[in-house]
């Protein structure tokens, strides 16, 4: 096993380690501990319940299904295709978060490309980009929403009242960069595409069942239901559904260990670093003139140095929860921001790697100089939604 585990898999290891060592040591005191840890507890449940639920019902040819279809109505216009493609990927974030996005909807959409003999980076890059900055509307969308959700004191309903708006304006201006940059003409080359063949699903009750997992968890929250109530409550139909019919895909493999391990750590380690001097540092970059996107920016440029995770926690602590929209814009920083370097965001770094599975080569001059520009254009007017319909 340990042979199996890669660079990234170590650096998990050794942030959850480290942050052992600090509670051992008294640099983190226990009782901190134990309140940072119960902060996490739901989110960690719904982490796990989410992605089971994600990754059976890409087993069940679900988004492989749509997926298609999406390219089979788009009858070899690439316009249209394109419009499909990031609304698809863009509700597959916001209903089922970005992780989702990164790690499942990435290989449906590469293997969709040599069958509808289309370039596979175009669609690459609308996943990658859009699991970041389509990640704001709602608090499954992305970890760090959820991680700001009891100080930013929100109901589900409330937190999307507030964020509608800047989430179309990040979805438009990827959008924009998207077409620019990968999708139109000149970066295609080819004038139309050729629409897949249909192929019928191998098991319709797994099927059937697996998209009606998911939808029960967008009512629920809908109706207002706890994230790891939802998430839990879908599993449980869609894993009860292969116990019956195909219990061998059932593994131990589809619980996120490697998540768990990186929140745990993650959450021993900010606070420990903010007791001693990363706090008057954060203080410090984001100023006392009370500016959104000075925040905004600052959580952008932490992301892409550090990850977008400990960059929100860093600055969160700083900001006092009566500031509310410096908390959102925050999150606009730290969701949007992260579309630059390769470790900018954890859906970012399994998304290179699921690229490198399917031989699909990034370049990363282009990546780098395309997201700084996304992620420069996005985060100002994100915010200047955010702060123009407040």
């Amino acid at each position: 096993m340990l042979r199996r585990l890669g660079v990234l898999d170590w650096i998990r290891i050794g942030l959850l380690i480290l942050g052992l060592v600090f509670v051992a040591t008294g640099l983190l005191p226990w009782e901190a501990a134990v309140e940072s840890l119960s902060e996490i507890g739901p989110l960690l449940v719904f982490l796990v319940a989410i992605i089971v639920v994600a990754e059976l019902t890409k087993e069940a040819q679900v988004f492989d299904a749509i997926a298609a279809r999406m390219a089979v109505l788009g009858r070899g216009n690439y316009a249209a295709l394109f419009l499909l493609c990031t609304a698809f990927a863009s509700l597959v974030t916001i209903f089922l978060n970005l992780d989702t996005t990164a790690v499942l909807l990435t290989p449906v959409m590469l293997a969709l490309a040599p069958r509808a003999r289309i370039a596979a980076l175009p669609l690459a890059m609308t996943t990658i980009w859009l699991a970041n900055t389509a990640s704001l509307l709602l608090p499954v969308s992305n970890l760090t929403n959820l991680l700001g959700m009891t100080k930013i004191g929100l109901t589900t309903q409330e937190f999307a009242a507030r964020m509608w708006a800047p989430q179309l304006a990040a979805i438009a201006v990827t959008m924009a960069f998207l077409w620019v940059f990968f999708w139109r003409r000149g970066e295609r080359r080819d004038l139309r595409y050729v629409p897949p063949v249909l192929e019928p699903v191998a098991d319709r009750v797994l099927f059937a069942t697996a998209a009606a997992g998911c939808l029960l968890f967008i009512v629920l929250l809908l109706l207002g239901a706890h994230v790891a109530v939802a998430a839990v409550a879908a599993a449980v139909i869609v894993v009860a559904a292969f116990l019956v019919r195909a219990r061998e895909r059932l593994r131990w493999s589809l619980i996120p260990w490697q998540l768990i391990i990186f929140v745990t750590g993650l959450f021993l380690v900010v606070p420990t670093l903010s007791g001693n001097g990363l706090s008057a540092l954060m203080t410090w970059l984001i100023g006392t003139d009370d500016d959104p996107l000075r925040i905004a920016a600052v959580g952008a440029g932490l992301a892409n140095l550090i990850n977008n995770l400990p960059a929100y926690k860093a600055v969160e602590i700083v900001i006092p929860a009566v500031q509310q929209d410096h908390l959102l814009a925050l999150l606009a920083g730290t969701n949007v921001g992260p579309v630059i370097t390769p470790w900018a965001s954890l859906a970012t770094l399994l998304w290179f790697e699921s690229c490198r599975r399917h031989d699909v080569t990034v370049p990363m001059p282009r990546f780098l100089l395309t997201g700084a520009g996304l992620a420069v254009v996005g985060t100002a007017a994100t915010v200047w939604a955010l702060v123009a319909f407040g």
